[in-house]
């Protein structure tokens, strides 16, 4: 007998069974069909000995002192502020696009104030902006949009950018300074000894116990518990009742080699060049000194490990059709990405577990 079942093994799942073992002193079952913890943060070391992350580059960030300090917690930090840059025109250029991308890209010596007018003059005059190439062409103009946007886009979501959400590309931001930090929030830190031993510390309890490779509709009339949690598809659950909710999702092809370091940034992106997009040196994120590095070549697929879901009208109004089956659900909580059918960064998902952990799961 479990007080509460919890589908998934990632941050929903796992600060959620942390809070319910540690402050109700109940007892808690998680299960996750993949063979390890951590969802899509997590990370191991290679046969080279160097850390990587399985499922693509996760830099932490937040601005809540919250969440921060509750994940402190269970690891210590390296600090580490994200810099990414784009292979544009043969050279690397900083992005988000900041004074020095387009004083190094045009060979110009624009100050702040002459950028802030270079902008509004290139920026197209659009009144309704209805979708993510509105979104960049009123902010950067053509030429920018094709450097730096339109490909990368259309190889990342297999759509053009016109066929997408504003949102999607309304989350990368045009700075008027030199600003070269890909996030500029307050808190910015790698777990010192990874992803995966934070999350081991965070379900280290007697009260929690812990099933992999293991899939809830297979056990789920075999186990007894009072309560589930539910941080999978939400699709999945109801037997895709309505039709499949769509994701997009990555694969990755690591190469280790006998040199010092790769590229110059922990992150570079490749918007015209190459089928992947970009691609990732992970000991320049986890500040791990090794003779050799790895190197991790992003490419984007239809199919795979749900990774980003798709925000189309038609895909909203398909997911709100679970959503109401989910309300009508009595001690069922659906959360996380894979729950909400909602892109969250990693701080906003502890977030929310956080949120509901505190408002309906007392109790």
């Amino acid at each position: 007998m479990f007080d509460y079942l919890i589908v998934g093994a990632g941050f929903a799942g796992c600060v959620l069974a942390e809070r319910i073992a540690n402050l109700l002193a109940q007892r808690v079952l998680i299960v996750d069909t993949r063979s390890h913890i951590g969802g899509n943060a997590y990370d191991y070391f290679n046969d080279d000995g160097i850390l990587i992350h399985k499922y693509g580059p996760h830099a932490f960030h937040t601005n809540s002192k919250e969440v921060f300090s509750y994940l402190s917690q269970f690891t210590e930090w390296n600090l580490f502020e994200l810099r990414v840059t784009a292979h544009v025109d043969g050279g690397k250029l900083p992005i988000p696009i900041n004074l020095d991308t387009i004083n190094e890209l045009y060979g110009l010596n624009f100050s702040e104030k002459e950028f802030k007018k270079f902008l509004e003059l290139i920026a197209e005059p659009i009144v309704s902006i209805d979708n993510s190439e509105d979104v960049v062409l009123s902010k950067v103009g053509t030429e920018l949009y094709h450097k730096f946007f339109k490909n990368y886009t259309r190889k990342q979501w297999g759509l053009d950018p016109s066929e997408l959400a504003p949102s999607v590309c309304a989350r990368i931001p045009t700075r008027t300074n030199r600003e070269s930090r890909y996030f500029t929030d307050k808190y910015q830190a790698m777990p010192k000894h990874g992803y995966t031993e934070m999350f081991r510390k965070m379900i280290r309890h007697p009260k929690i116990h812990l099933m992999l490779q293991t899939d809830y509709g297979d056990i789920r009339e075999q186990i007894t518990f009072k309560r589930l949690i539910y941080t999978g598809p939400i699709d999945t659950y109801f037997d895709y009742k309505f039709g499949k909710l769509p994701y997009r999702s990555l694969a990755f092809t690591f190469e280790t080699l006998d040199q010092k370091y790769y590229q110059d940034t922990a992150i570079v992106n490749y918007p015209n060049d190459y089928e992947f997009t970009r691609t990732t040196e992970f000991k320049q994120m986890t500040g791990q000194i090794h003779s050799k590095t790895t190197v991790a070549f992003e490419y984007p697929a239809a199919e795979g490990e749900p990774f980003y879901p798709n925000s189309k009208p038609d895909n909203i109004k398909l997911y709100n059709q679970y959503r109401a089956e989910a309300d009508r659900l009595t001690d069922v909580w659906f959360t996380g990405r894979l729950g909400t059918y909602r892109y969250y960064n990693m701080d906003q998902v502890v977030a929310l577990a956080l949120a509901l952990f505190e408002s309906g799961l007392e109790p």
